[in-house]
């Protein structure tokens, strides 16, 4: 077993001396069950510099492993990726005990990490195409705005060919590990995926923009290092290509049913739902929120192409837990699904139209108008559900083979 504090050699001439989460279970509303890295690292050259820090209660931690390498003092400069406080809570105290002759960030670093510190804090900026010699290696920047905040910014090591990628290509998961090679694959995938549909989802088209550009700079990436979870050093091109797949967010053959339900009434109409939907040869899971979090839907919306979303009506709301995943995704903003809405009620069923507001609003295709039914749904209702559910299905099927026929020339 791997000693908690020491360093993690990622290659001959860099460590990883990041710190561990064990214990975070929730983070900004995802769910963490596994928890996660907070990820740094150390890059042993002319000018030893510092990748990003870590969350301030872990200062320690990142002290302790660069000190299993080095004396924190021999470092000479610090690189800012991301002025998020899970990557930089402890950049000021880590400053006073290093006394690095550089800081660097990207123009939007400088602003964020003066926000959050003060405007005493000594930085350099540098710019996409700007490069650092720091001896044996060069660092080259590549802003990458909004992946996932303003000043977020990708770091190129030539020599060692690394592309530290600050927020990008992660996932939120606690491990000795250092490589996803180390876990299982659908581990890896579940996680990565998860991040990408919690984290990211809403900035798909920057993200293809920044996939696209890459080539253009000439890195000969042999290793991805993230700033969460494991990093990438077997293939790392399929991490890449996964980015292209879901930001492209091509309908899959997958729906999902969101529901909650008081008396189960509304649970009933799911179940003929999916009856109907699986009638089409289109795969579905219904995914009750008294099982499942917000988490979880995003990350099978993501893989879906229909979002169902059914609701009692209760005080002429919507039940809080759906309102919740509905703000939630509308934030998310999932590209190219389709869907409807529906649920029981007593008296007066306003369920219905809250949903199809918010569907509307995160440009979800309507396939009908909403079914409803007043308490227990008789055999009739039973049979509305299940023809709206092959509706969608069919719907869903065009969609895929419209998108799947080749362009005319």
């Amino acid at each position: 077993m791997k000693e908690l504090l020491n360093a993690v050699k990622i290659t001959e001439k860099v460590y990883w001396v990041g710190a561990v989460d064990w214990e975070i279970k929730n983070f900004h509303g995802y769910s963490t069950e596994r928890g996660t890295t907070y990820n740094a690292y150390l890059v042993i050259d002319k000018k030893i510099t510092l990748i990003d820090t870590v969350k301030a209660p872990f200062r320690d931690e990142l002290l302790a492993r660069i000190s299993s390498v080095i004396d924190p003092e021999k470092i000479d400069y610090i690189v800012s990726n991301h002025a998020e406080m899970d990557h930089s809570g402890c950049l000021p105290e880590m400053i006073k005990i290093v006394k690095p002759e550089k800081v660097f960030a990207s123009p939007m670093g400088e602003k964020n990490l003066k926000a959050h510190f003060g405007n005493d804090l000594q930085l350099e900026i540098v710019k996409t195409g700007d490069s650092i010699c720091l001896g044996d290696n060069t660092l080259s920047f590549v802003e990458t705005r909004m992946i996932h905040w303003p000043d977020s910014m990708f770091t190129y090591l030539s020599g060692e060919k690394i592309l530290f990628s600050q927020d990008g290509f992660g996932m939120h998961m606690a491990g000795l590990e250092r490589f996803a090679d180390e876990y299982p694959d659908y581990v890896i995938e579940w996680e990565g995926a998860k991040y990408y549909a919690n984290i990211l989802m809403l900035y798909a088209p920057k993200i293809l923009s920044v996939i696209e550009s890459l080539p253009g700079f000439n890195f000969d990436i042999k290793i991805i290092a993230p700033d969460h979870g494991p990093c990438w050093r077997k293939n790392p091109g399929w991490i890449i290509e996964q980015y292209r797949k879901w930001s492209a967010q091509k309908p899959e053959k997958r729906a999902i049913i969101v529901y909650d339900t008081m008396w189960e009434s509304t649970a009933t109409m799911a179940k003929a739902i999916a009856d109907g939907i699986s009638s089409t040869g289109v795969e579905v899971e219904l995914i009750s929120l008294k099982a499942r979090d917000r988490s979880y839907v995003a990350t099978m919306a993501l893989k879906s192409g229909a979002l169902v979303i059914g609701s009692s009506t209760l005080n002429n709301q919507l039940l809080p837990p759906i309102a919740d995943i509905l703000t939630y995704l509308k934030g998310l903003r999932p590209l190219n699904k389709i869907g409807f809405a529906f649920g029981s009620y007593g008296w007066s069923g306003e369920s219905i139209k809250q949903i199809n507001e918010y569907l509307t609003a995160t440009d979800v295709e309507l396939t009908c108008g909403g079914v409803k039914s007043k308490y227990v749904p008789d055999q009739a209702a039973l049979h509305e559900c299940f023809n709206a559910g092959a509706a969608l299905g069919n719907r869903l099927i065009e969609k895929i083979e419209a998108g799947n026929k080749p362009a005319e020339k």
